[in-house]
């Protein structure tokens, strides 16, 4: 059944789209943070394995969210990686196992590219798809995304 929210029928498809392209990126950046969890080594390794757990942990409460607001809109939520994978703007790097530093330049671009495109949504939601929820449900993502993207930052310095 569909929704009756008061938003058009164009609109939701065109916003759970959009919802499905950052359900992409989130799931992407998820399993790449975990890749380097899972492979970080050196002399801050114990800080940085942590660190990543924390920061995979959060994208996984995310890409729940996000999930459930395409169904909440009314459309089917994306399930593959191959479907993630057509619809991402992040690059994966198969068998690359970075030096510690890199991985953190890597993740920071990362979310630095998230951050902006979810710039961009927030305004098309609030302008022209007329979806204020999912405006201020894309504004709390970008929170997000930029707390970990200034944690990363840090370690640049």
């Amino acid at each position: 059944m569909k929704p009756d929210i008061g938003i058009k029928d164009k609109n939701l498809k065109a916003v759970t789209d959009m919802l499905s392209a950052v359900l992409a990126d989130a799931m992407v950046l998820y399993t790449k943070t975990r890749k380097f969890h899972w492979n970080v080594n050196g002399q801050s390794f114990m800080e940085l394995h942590k660190l990543f757990e924390h920061q995979y942990n959060k994208l996984e409460e995310a890409i729940d969210e996000i999930a459930e607001r395409i169904n909440k809109l009314g459309a089917p939520t994306i399930g593959t990686m191959e479907e993630c994978l057509k619809l991402t703007s992040l690059k994966e790097a198969p068998g690359k196992y970075p030096a510690q530093a890199n991985m953190i330049k890597e993740l920071l671009a990362d979310h630095e590219t998230v951050i902006k495109a979810l710039r961009k949504h927030i305004d098309d939601c609030d302008e022209k798809f007329e979806d204020k929820g999912t405006a201020d449900f894309l504004t709390n993502l970008i929170q997000e995304h930029e707390t970990i993207a200034w944690t990363l930052r840090r370690y640049m310095q």
